[in-house]
């Protein structure tokens, strides 16, 4: 047995997990806290998790670009840009990625996407995390930002924004917060809820939102051809309202021979990133092959 120190790192939360290198799928939770601040603070935490549990892989997904075993742009973390944990952790087997693509890799090799070859997974949050799967691979691009999907764009007037994609600032979490708001309801959780409960108000101010992730995702579809889509994290739990909005926006794009597409939830919801780390620990760089 190898232990594995899974870490699903956020912009506001650090969840840790231990896993069986034999069973990545398996992982256990072991704790959650505050993002670290500070560079200092975070290899500290690591040093600290991994000793404590004899673990000598690390599994770790962030919530920005990565390119082998270094961080290269985390927008809300700032401190992690430039560290190459492979030399900040000597001795330990590193597996580094995007939150999504590793979310996506639990799913491919245990959940949702088990058996597919090609999938494109979406995760919304505060922002748009995505990701895809392309004939058994995680796509990552020349520098690990391809399938950055929160910035497609369906609106040749916007003005484009540093920080966020057009798609984020229609559909993301903060977007419904906002449909939310409009009537009076406190977050986009509760819009979802009125949805579910057949509200009309809650199902209109759904309309702008999904319509716009069904038009650009319909370019994603075309491109690449998935046999699905899948709703990981805690949004998963919602693909019962929000797909039947989605579709009909995606599918008046597509061809007919693309229209089959369907929006499956993911298996592993708002735990997939910490199993993904759990794998990403147990294969090691070569990740993204699906083998260590």
């Amino acid at each position: 047995m190898r232990a594995v120190l899974a870490i699903d790192l956020g912009g506001t939360r650090l969840r840790a997990g231990i896993a069986d290198s034999a069973n990545p799928a398996g992982v256990t939770a072991v704790g959650e806290w505050p993002a670290p601040q500070a560079r200092e603070d975070f290899l500290a935490q690591l040093r600290q998790l991994l000793s404590a549990h004899g673990a000598t892989h690390l599994g770790i997904g962030i919530p920005g670009l990565t390119q082998g075993t270094t961080c290269r742009w985390v927008p809300n973390l700032s401190y992690l840009d430039g560290l190459d944990l492979a030399e900040a952790l000597p001795g330990i087997s590193i597996g580094l990625g995007n939150d999504a693509q590793l979310a996506l890799l639990a799913e491919a090799k245990a959940g949702a996407a088990n058996g597919l070859s090609d999938a494109i997974l979406l995760a919304i949050g505060t922002g748009i995390g995505s990701a895809v799967l392309a004939g058994g691979r995680i796509v990552t691009g020349s520098g690990g930002g391809a399938c950055s999907f929160g910035w497609a764009a369906a609106d040749v007037a916007d003005a484009g924004e540093d920080r966020s994609g057009w798609l984020e600032r229609q559909a993301s979490g903060r977007a419904l917060d906002a449909a939310a708001a409009g009537i009076g309801l406190p977050d986009g959780s509760a819009l979802v809820r009125a949805a579910r409960s057949r509200d009309p108000e809650a199902l209109q101010a759904l309309e702008a939102p999904m319509h716009a992730l069904g038009t650009a995702l319909a370019g994603a579809v075309a491109l690449l051809d998935p046999e699905a889509v899948i709703l990981a994290g805690g949004v998963a739990a919602s693909v019962d309202v929000l797909a039947p909005i989605v579709l009909p926006a995606l599918r008046r794009q597509l061809p007919p021979h693309l229209r089959a597409i369907g929006i499956r939830p993911g298996q592993f919801g708002p735990k997939a990133g910490l199993v993904g780390a759990a794998f990403a620990g147990a294969y090691g760089v070569n990740w993204r092959d699906g083998h260590g």
